[in-house]
């Protein structure tokens, strides 16, 4: 809505009275729709004035608008409980006026009840201020009937005879003469002169009056109506309009204020908006600039928990305000994501939101879109897909259909370019293309990353890049404690493990520093890595930080990632019964250590997934178990601790793991991770020395994790003493290793 005063129809005299067309009542309505800025300076005030006009204050709230108000000592018996008590009592004493207002609120039409929210609403967002004040020496009272509203650039004086009543708004005979600043340079300094009057009593610098401080009124209302949003107040601000155009007689111009007034509301609940009153930051409108140079196309390298979905949506909502149209199709990997990126599409007020995946009926959808854009309709979607769906051919069927001006978002967009996916890259149309990583790069994927970087237009450092560190800095990801545990193997898995490795050094290219492709190699390093993934000693360790925090009374609100299997093709290869088996010896175990506390394994097949993650958020669930189903893009900003049990080397993963346990959370201070790091020694005799030197450079392979999170750290000093004894065994200086991950 465009906000400015000069949108208020005004009379030729810039008078407003009681039988006219413009009366007192509708100029405070279409003041309030207009402005961001009502400082009222009062003498009687009642809060049933305020009721009345709260046909506009939703609007003014959405608006951003700011209330301040100056009245006197004189209230009804119901405000003066209300504001004196919070004046007087302690804090201990509100819960009784709690019941005070909830009583008040049933008495009260919804005319009154919307009042008090939206009270409640500007208060708790430091939009409101009340100052009472009375005349030093206590004669007489403040008589003021005056105030002005301000749009940030213009503003409007008003001074009348009406008390700020429901009785002075619409029984009494009353006027108001107003003052535009826009209208004359006397205007303009009068109103200048009255502000500069306005604020020293204000802000407590008059020496005339006497001042009561109000500030406790706000918890009394806060607690009891605190929990309203802005959509509830815009709804029942549409049934406020029918009820006042049915039982009460206002002027032609009134009620063409509330027939607009109720235009606007359906506008409100069609029109997309960015989800928060502060607006996007400043580093997303970068990076939507950004990507408008790149001719509509990149990567936002995005650190976890740094608001990449948002980022993007905001995106979407800047071409709409350019187009008037909306249309887009979301890739993301798991059908929770589906969920949460539809959760979050409802938040900015995009609508008619299609969910594909094999949970969802949606042929008949899209069959029913597609038929509406081949009459050229400029309708407006969102498909949200996963990528297991998206390849299939029934949906390519309706994909290719789709225009070409469509915004492609691909969430955790390395997914983009796997085998399955990157083939069908050079058919897609689609020319507004965005794609959000935390980690964009493929380990040991060169063309992968090629195929990425050109289809998405964007190579290093990408479009937009967020780190990690400058997110941890800024105070938009959490600080944390990083607590390193070396996990030794038996000696039947070092044996086991020696045994693989002997036969995979003859495939080994000490050129290119990698393995020959060959199906041997695959199964070999299978092998290898099932042993590190089952270490027995890894229970052990679980056992010991479980029974440490159990004693420190920390557990809850931690969440465990246990050994999943093998990545990629070898993760492929098991089967779910030994996907349960797996993390079952963790469950058994913590239910050894602490039977009382409540856990869950979160895995692939578990039900109810969403209802399951807001009981660990409400601290129904006190751990939470996982596999590889949280490595992508869940949130879970509740979680203050977590334990690292299955080992990776891919930074991807282990960088998405981090980020689950580093987003904020008002509760949540610092965050703490302990991560098992499986070493297995050799022995550097000299029939082992090609052993011995294949395996220093696996070391410094899981070291790279160390160092990445030991470096982020509160406590990175500690953390990196603890591979002290390895370092030297090997050779290793861990701060040269660091620097040159740096470079």
């Amino acid at each position: 809505m465009d906000v400015s005063l000069k949108n208020i129809q005004l009379s030729e005299s810039r008078e407003f009275r009681t039988g006219t067309d413009f009366e007192p009542v509708s100029f405070f309505i279409d003041g309030l729709l207009n402005s961001k800025q009502f400082d009222l300076l009062l003498g009687f005030f009642s809060s049933s004035s305020i009721n009345l006009l709260s046909l506009g204050f939703a609007q003014f709230i959405s608006n951003g608008g700011k209330m301040r108000l100056i009245i006197n000592q004189f209230l009804s018996a119901i405000d003066k409980d209300v504001i004196i008590n919070g004046i007087t009592k302690p804090i201990s004493y509100f819960d009784k006026y709690q019941l005070t207002l909830e009583n008040l609120s049933k008495e009260l039409s919804k005319y009154d009840e919307h009042f008090f929210k939206c009270v409640s609403y500007l208060i708790s967002q430091k939009r409101i201020d009340i100052i009472i004040i009375s005349p030093i020496g206590g004669k007489g009272i403040s008589h003021y009937k005056s105030g002005i509203f301000s749009d940030s650039q213009n503003t409007i004086k008003f001074k009348g005879s009406c008390n700020f009543t429901a009785t002075g708004l619409l029984e009494n005979l009353e006027e108001l003469e107003i003052k535009c600043s826009w209208e004359s340079k006397i205007n303009y300094e009068s109103i200048k002169e009255y502000q500069e009057y306005y604020d020293n009593i204000f802000f407590k610098k008059a020496d005339f009056v006497k001042y009561l401080d109000i500030d406790k009124i706000q918890e009394i209302i806060i607690d009891r109506f605190g929990d309203v949003t802005l959509d509830n107040l815009i709804e029942n601000e549409k049934n406020l309009l029918n009820n006042h155009k049915k039982n009460l007689k206002y002027s032609i111009h009134l009620k063409r204020q509330l027939d607009l007034l109720n235009e606007q509301f359906l506008k409100y609940k069609k029109e997309p908006r960015f989800p928060y009153d502060s607006g996007p930051r400043e580093y997303q409108k970068e990076a939507y600039s950004n990507w408008v140079r790149s001719s509509y196309q990149g990567i936002f390298a995005m650190a976890t928990g740094t608001g990449k979905t948002i980022t993007s949506l905001n995106c979407l909502l800047e071409e709409y305000k350019k187009s008037g149209v909306y249309q887009a199709i979301i890739l993301v990997p798991t059908n929770v994501l589906v969920d949460q990126w539809e959760g979050e599409s409802e938040k900015f007020n995009f609508q008619n939101v299609i969910k594909v995946s094999s949970r969802f009926q949606w042929r008949e959808k899209l069959g029913r879109l597609r038929t509406q854009l081949s009459f050229g309709s400029d309708i407006n979607f969102i498909i949200i897909t996963t990528y297991a769906s998206f390849i299939l051919p029934r949906f390519q069927t309706y994909f290719k259909r789709l225009p070409s001006n469509v915004m492609l978002i691909a969430d955790e967009a390395h997914n983009m370019a796997s085998p399955k996916l990157k083939d069908i890259l050079p058919d897609i149309h689609l020319s507004k293309r965005l794609a959000l990583s935390a980690t964009p790069n493929r380990k040991y994927d060169v063309e992968g990353n090629i195929v990425l970087e050109s289809f998405f237009n964007s190579t290093k450092p990408y479009t937009y890049n967020f780190s990690m560190k400058r997110a941890i800095d800024e105070g938009i990801l959490s600080k944390y404690y990083y607590f390193p545990i070396i996990v030794t193997l038996t000696e039947e898995e070092l044996e086991k493990y020696v045994e693989i490795t002997k036969k995979l050094i003859q495939f080994f290219d000490s050129k290119t520093g990698r393995y020959k492709e060959n199906s041997i190699v695959e199964i070999l390093l299978m092998q290898r890595k099932r042993i590190i993934h089952k270490a027995l000693n890894k229970l052990n360790i679980f056992r010991s930080v479980i029974g440490k925090l159990r004693e420190e009374k920390k557990l809850k609100y931690l969440f465990v990632y246990a050994p999943e299997g093998f990545e990629d093709l070898a993760w492929e290869s098991m089967s779910e019964e030994e996907e349960v088996r797996l993390i079952s010896r963790y469950v058994q175990t913590l239910n050894e250590e602490s039977p009382d506390t409540k856990a869950l394994s979160f895995i692939g097949n578990t039900k109810d997934k969403n209802v399951h993650l807001k009981q660990f958020e409400d601290g129904n669930i006190d751990i939470l178990l996982s596999m590889k189903c949280l490595d992508e893009g869940v949130d879970l900003p509740r979680a203050e601790i977590a334990i690292f049990c299955s080992s990776t080397g891919n930074p991807r993963q282990f960088i998405q793991r981090r980020g689950r346990i580093l987003r904020k959370h008002p509760e949540k201070h610092m965050a703490t991770i302990y991560d098992m790091v499986v070493i297995p020694k050799f022995s550097s005799d000299s029939n082992s020395q090609e052993h011995f030197k294949h395996e220093k450079n696996l070391i410094k392979s899981e070291l790279e994790r160390v160092i990445h999170f030991a470096s982020m750290s509160e406590n990175s000093y500690e953390a990196y003493n603890v591979f002290e004894e390895v370092c030297k065994y090997y050779s290793i200086n861990i701060h040269a290793l660091e620097e040159s991950l740096n470079n």
